[in-house]
């Protein structure tokens, strides 16, 4: 019987819960999956109650992926490269094993068929999803990637970490309010909450005229996954541009988080009938 779980703030739109209970299911395992909101200045509390209360592993999301990290005993290597984490391992002694799962998500959502080797990215916003962007597009081969922030001062902590970690790569910072021309751009990864439910769901973070200016090769992939359809990827659908929805990332991150807890893969399709079915 595994007993696992989420913290994070808040937590009200998380269907983390529906999808890791189907993939339990679908394997056979017998197991219960918590979730713990818990603000920031709760977190240490948090750890204590997950120490004494028989967990075998959690989930993290915002804004608890970065301060996670000072309370673990190892790490892999994606969350040492990104910085943060968003799944957790508890050892027979009660040891913490971090991992970042969301880069291998992000990495598995973009189809083979792309070939981003030399080419040039586009992320919207610097947050922890963006440095996963980071990690699995330098991972492609990316040449360079331009960053779009409303803040620049704001995201000058990120883009210092990843000119360290990825020196081959060429990194750029813009204000998204003056986005440039993004043609020539391969991948332009919405890395912002913007066009979540209930937060400026009928809003993108581009402006239709950036969309038009687009070859048919460009791929839209945005992180947001409630709707299923945000109105970026619906206005890039209508241009005919190729597309990759947030629901397979954060299936595919989910899928991998139950591996490490199980050693077992379950079905991604269940899991993601069970997401279609909450949201």
């Amino acid at each position: 019987m595994y007993k696992l779980g989420i913290i994070g703030y808040p937590l009200g739109h998380s269907i983390s819960a529906a999808i890791q209970k189907a993939g339990l299911e679908a394997m056979g395992v017998e197991g219960s999956y918590d979730v713990m909101e818990t603000p920031p200045e709760d977190l240490i509390n948090r750890i204590k109650y997950i120490k004494n209360n028989g967990y075998n592993g959690f989930n993290v999301t915002i804004p608890l992926k970065v301060p996670m990290s000072l309370f673990l005993d190892d790490i892999d290597d994606y969350a040492n490269i990104a910085g943060c984490v968003n799944t957790v391992k508890i050892g027979e002694n009660k040891e913490f094993y971090g991992y970042n799962t969301d880069i291998y998500g992000f990495k598995k959502a973009i189809p083979p068929s792309a070939d981003l080797n030399g080419k040039t990215a586009g992320i919207l916003g610097t947050g922890g999803a963006a440095r996963a962007a980071v990690v699995g597009l330098a991972e492609m081969g990316i040449r360079e990637i331009d960053f779009y922030t409303r803040n620049i001062i704001n995201s000058s902590q990120t883009l210092n970490y990843v000119r360290t970690k990825f020196p081959n790569i060429t990194f750029n910072v813009y204000q998204i309010q003056n986005i440039r021309s993004l043609e020539g751009t391969s991948i332009i990864v919405n890395a912002t909450p913007i066009g979540m439910k209930g937060f400026m769901a009928d809003q993108m973070p581009l402006e239709p005229e950036d969309l038009d200016k687009l070859s048919k090769d460009t791929i839209i992939y945005d992180i947001v996954y409630n709707p299923v359809k945000t109105v970026l990827i619906r206005e890039a659908q209508k241009r005919e541009l190729k597309t990759i929805e947030g629901l397979d990332m954060l299936i595919y991150q989910a899928q991998r988080a139950l591996e490490i807890w199980t050693g077992q893969v379950p079905d991604e399709k269940v899991m993601k009938i069970a997401a279609l079915e909450t949201l």
